[in-house]
């Protein structure tokens, strides 16, 4: 019975800053592998950033340098931070849970970067 909540995101300006966070409960073992995806008007989702149990992190082309994913373990929560939007940007973000082969998402949220 995992859930994943997301917060965070909305509406800012292009250069602006956005802090979206993916608290998880339900699981008995570690958060196993989080990532965030998005997903475009018209277009299926893409991986924004991932980070596995152990730390390691991971960035699509187009966020690398911009974004940056960390873990509270203390709180379960899975933070992205999100630095210099770009109009591009404006997505529906989603929360991805992965442990072993079993795959949890949160519903989503709006992300609008306006030029």
């Amino acid at each position: 019975q995992v859930q994943l909540v997301e917060s965070g995101g909305g509406s800012v300006q292009a250069g602006g800053s956005l802090r979206l966070s993916c608290a998880i409960s339900g699981s008995l073992v570690s958060m196993g592998t989080v990532g965030w995806y998005y997903r475009p008007p018209g277009k299926e989702r893409e991986v924004v950033a991932e980070i596995s149990d152990n730390g390691r992190t991971t960035y699509g082309v187009s966020v690398e340098g911009r974004f940056s994913i960390s873990r509270d373990n203390a709180k379960n929560t899975v933070v992205l931070g999100m630095h210099n939007l770009k109009s591009e940007d404006t997505a529906v973000y989603y929360c991805r849970q992965r442990i072993a082969n079993d795959i949890n998402w949160g519903q989503g949220i709006q992300v609008t970067v306006s030029a």
